[in-house]
């Protein structure tokens, strides 16, 4: 199991705030291609991202764990969570919009 905590960490008062949560469970697969099973919990705290309250879930199938960095499980943990990926890239502010050339502000068409 991989558990991706968010923390923010205030310049001002050099407190540490975790601010969002996410686990990424194996659920099966080959030793070559792993299927796992993700979900981000509810809550802005530790203590409320503790109670476990589902926010959003999805699955990723045939991820080759041997060959690419964990951080791309991650990344497609999040686009199977529908975060990012199709459905936001109309947002001129998002990331893959960014790496795909487009400029920040503008819609292309």
């Amino acid at each position: 199991m991989i558990i991706v905590r968010v923390e923010l960490h205030s310049a001002v008062t050099h407190k540490v705030t975790e601010i969002a949560r996410m686990r990424i469970a194996n659920i099966g697969g080959t030793r070559r291609l792993g299927h796992y099973f993700a979900e981000t919990y509810r809550g802005r705290s530790a203590e409320a991202l503790s109670e476990g309250t589902r926010q959003r879930s999805g699955t990723i199938r045939d991820y080759p764990r041997l060959s690419i960095h964990v951080w791309h499980l991650v990344a497609r943990a999040l686009m199977a969570m529908k975060y990012a990926g199709s459905a936001e890239l109309e947002q001129p502010t998002d990331l893959l919009d960014i790496i795909n050339g487009a400029v920040p502000g503008q819609r292309t068409p």
